[in-house]
């Protein structure tokens, strides 16, 4: 059954719905040969785009929803219980967009901001390295200034959407001076040196695609870097902790959509002459995956409702992070075992679902790295 949603305006309730029919329209519909093929679907993201649920928390001057952040990662959600490699999509798209929304000049926000809401372009976020995943002050691809130039080069690695985004944003190490060397650039795709590696063969998510970005003599113009110079780590974790909860949300949803297949099957399957879901040894592990899904609902809703009054959040968002994704590892494991061997079978998603949930536990921040983020908040 869905999500009941308490929303805070009859608009949202519509966006809600909205998505619901979309994602049952043009997601539910493609996602099992796409996953299993490995195909990009970037036709599905035009026509988000086009709904205006690519654009919801931004505001309406540049073709934004102006929705707060609990409606935004409410969409998330549904999206992501139908869909997870594209509801990874849409967060990481709204993470690329944040740093020029958030640092960028009014000209720079005016040419590209509106192209990158409507869904026309879709984006990607460059931050990790190969040997920079956890600590990204350690960065080693480089921006050196010539003329009224920048000259990147180097690699980023994990990048959700290489190879398939119109346009990148790359965090370039501008000089030696640690964490505060650190610079933020937009690059268009087809830019002259920009290069994609074969996309990773991965456990889940093959609908998402994923690939190192090589750098090598990729010239932007100066007008490309996004805030101060120096400025691009701190730009970096600022956007981390709304991406957090973007995670938060598609896992939540991810589980929500494990939650409901398992009730269905426990419904319709039968063993010793009545519904597996009326023998109590089960019917508690429904009721304990209702209640994980639930908490993480509640968890990133509180982190989310911080972010829109404007108070500090970033406790709260790795919190949520945390909560939400291990518990849909352990939503997923369990529906699973609701289904038996039925449930290891490619004959229910229950086994894709198991494999998406692995790796909401590592991306934006490993779950050991949200533990010391929220330890060293616990220590100030």
């Amino acid at each position: 059954m869905p999500a009941v949603r308490h929303l805070p305006t009859s608009e949202s309730e519509d966006l809600i719905a909205l998505t619901r029919e979309l994602a049952a329209k043009e997601l539910a519909p493609r996602v099992t040969a796409a996953e299993r093929e490995g195909a990009f679907p970037r036709e599905v993201f035009a026509t988000l785009g086009a709904a205006g649920l690519l654009s919801l928390p931004y505001p309406e001057e540049f073709g934004g929803g102006a929705q707060p952040y609990e409606v935004y990662l409410q969409v998330l959600e549904e999206i992501g219980a139908v869909w997870a490699s594209v509801g990874v999509g849409v967060s990481v798209h709204a993470l690329s967009c944040f740093p020029l929304f958030a640092y960028g000049t009014d000209e720079q926000r005016s040419a590209w901001l509106p192209g990158m809401l409507s869904g026309e372009r879709l984006g990607a976020y460059c931050l990790s390295e190969a040997h920079a995943g956890s600590d990204p002050a350690a960065m080693r691809a480089r921006a050196v200034r010539d003329g009224d130039s920048y000259v990147l080069d180097g690699a980023k690695a994990w990048t959700t959407h290489g190879g398939e985004a119109d346009f990148y944003t790359v965090m370039a190490r501008t000089s030696d001076d640690g964490a505060r060397g650190i610079s933020c650039f937009h690059v268009p795709a087809g830019t002259p040196g920009l290069e994609f590696d074969r996309p990773e063969d991965k456990m889940g998510l093959m609908g998402s695609t994923t690939a190192t970005v090589r750098l090598e003599g990729v010239r932007v113009p100066a007008g490309n870097r996004i805030g101060a110079e120096g400025q691009g780590l701190s730009i970096a974790l600022a956007g981390l902790d709304a991406g957090r909860l973007g995670i938060a949300a598609v896992a939540t949803g991810l589980a929500q959509g494990a939650l409901d297949t398992a009730v269905r099957y426990a419904k319709e399957r039968e063993a010793f002459g009545r519904a597996i879901i009326d023998h109590q040894g089960l019917a508690f592990v429904l009721a304990d995956m209702a209640a994980a899904v639930e908490s993480a609902r509640a968890t990133y809703l509180s982190a989310a409702r911080l972010k829109d009054a404007g108070r500090p959040y970033g406790r709260e968002a790795s919190i949520a992070k945390l909560i939400a994704t291990d518990n849909a590892m352990r939503v997923t494991t369990d529906a699973v075992q609701v289904l038996g061997g039925a449930g290891y079978t490619r004959d229910f998603p229950v086994e894709r679902y198991m494999r998406e949930a692995k790796v909401m536990q590592i991306f934006e921040g490993t779950n050991q790295i949200q533990r010391l983020v929220i330890s060293r908040h616990l220590a100030r």
